[in-house]
């Protein structure tokens, strides 16, 4: 996309607005970084933060190990590793520390990259963390609370420097005490993945903004000779329109007169009427789909629908079970006849749809009940 919008030389703006390296930031990564700490213990490390000479452990080599990764968000996690020892002479929980020892420290932070809230700046690359951790400190293991501020300067997009403080609170509060953490190394990233800074969206939007506009030029250009296309096109539609307009109102009409014939031909031979509580085809039953058989022969292209119905007696629940049964007899002779099962479907009601008032509590003669008991049949397509 970059390579796309930078051939773009947009002199008539008096500036220029390719888009380069420069406009680009990294948004994501995975970072590892390797080098040594500081170690201030001497107990009054948060009021002289910077007695180098009586209170700093400095280890002279390499002794601190991370690892981590961060998102595009500004959010990042870390997993620290840290050794070091703290010096005979050196003040120590303020008391002077007669011999070396050892100090080692894991811990887990999460950090904030600030330039989220201030803008990018370019290679400096300020943040806080807060985390968790455990450190054996003066021959003292300490759970600890810990924070952080620091800041990274990247002298490509792969490789640069760390330098942080971290403070650390002991969760123990028996005897244990707080310490004060430096730490500086290289630092380097990688799976790094990258988006346009503030300066480059706004380049982004300028570039699209004019391409739109030019965009739009062409496309007005476009759409008149488009329109002139469009007019003969639409005469000579017009013309063929109004030709076949009659002929199609025309077939329109025969095939409307023809299914209004068959539907007509269809009703003649009447509706399937069962017997109370049954969903057995009596033989007159059979006579009437033998005719309705012979109709669809002759009219191989004929597609029906079997809607079977119950009267109001029984329950809701029983009725609709029964009248699938009814539907399921109609269309299972009919098949066996040999009416493809493709060209003859079916849908059960029950008692919602009586052809009279003989519902539930309205006393009806049984001659009024068997206009219910029904299977009747209506075209589908033909």
């Amino acid at each position: 996309m970059f390579a796309f919008l930078s051939t773009l030389a947009l002199s008539s703006y008096g500036q220029n607005l390719d888009l380069t390296k420069k406009d680009s930031i990294v948004e994501s990564y995975w970072l590892v970084s390797l080098g040594t700490n500081i170690v201030d213990d001497s107990g009054d490390e948060f009021r002289e933060l910077f007695d180098i000479k009586e209170a700093w452990n400095i280890a002279k080599y390499p002794s601190r190990l991370s690892f981590g990764r961060y998102f595009k968000n500004g959010m990042g996690i870390e997993m620290i590793g840290t050794f070091n020892k703290y010096r005979e002479g050196k003040i120590v929980d303020d008391v002077v520390n007669p011999t070396d020892i050892n100090f080692f420290s894991i811990d887990l932070r999460t950090s904030y990259d600030l330039n989220m809230i201030i803008g990018d700046t370019g290679f400096f690359d300020p943040y806080v963390g807060i985390g968790v951790g455990y450190t054996n400190a003066n021959n003292q293991g300490r759970g600890t609370y810990n924070g952080v501020l620091g800041f990274r300067t990247w002298l490509s997009d792969h490789w640069g420097l760390d330098f942080n403080t971290t403070g650390k609170w002991t969760m123990n509060t028996d005897n244990a005490t707080n310490l004060i953490q430096h730490a500086f190394g290289v630092a380097y990233r990688f799976q790094v993945e990258k988006g346009l800074s503030r300066k480059g969206l706004e380049k982004l939007a300028l570039l699209e903004e004019i391409q739109e506009k030019q965009q739009k030029v062409k496309d007005s250009i476009a759409k008149l000779e488009e329109d002139e296309r469009l007019l003969a096109e639409r005469m000579q539609k017009e013309r063929e329109a109004v030709e076949l307009a009659a002929a199609e109102q025309s077939k329109q009409k025969a095939e409307e007169a023809r299914r209004e014939a068959l539907q007509d031909e269809v009703n003649s031979l009447g509706n399937i009427l069962f017997e109370f509580n049954s969903s057995y085809l009596t033989d007159k039953d059979k006579e009437l789909l033998d005719k309705l058989t012979n109709v669809m022969r002759n009219e191989p292209d004929l597609v029906i629908k079997v809607m079977a119905h119950t009267d109001s007696r029984g329950t809701q629940k029983y009725n609709q079970w029964l009248s699938e049964r009814r539907a399921q007899r109609t269309v299972e002779y009919m098949v066996l006849k040999g009416v493809s099962e493709a060209r003859i479907s079916h849908e059960a009601y029950g008692e919602t749809k009586l052809v009279n008032e003989c519902k539930d509590g309205v006393y009806c003669t049984e001659e009024e009940h068997a206009k219910n008991r029904r299977s009747e049949f209506v075209i589908q397509e033909y």
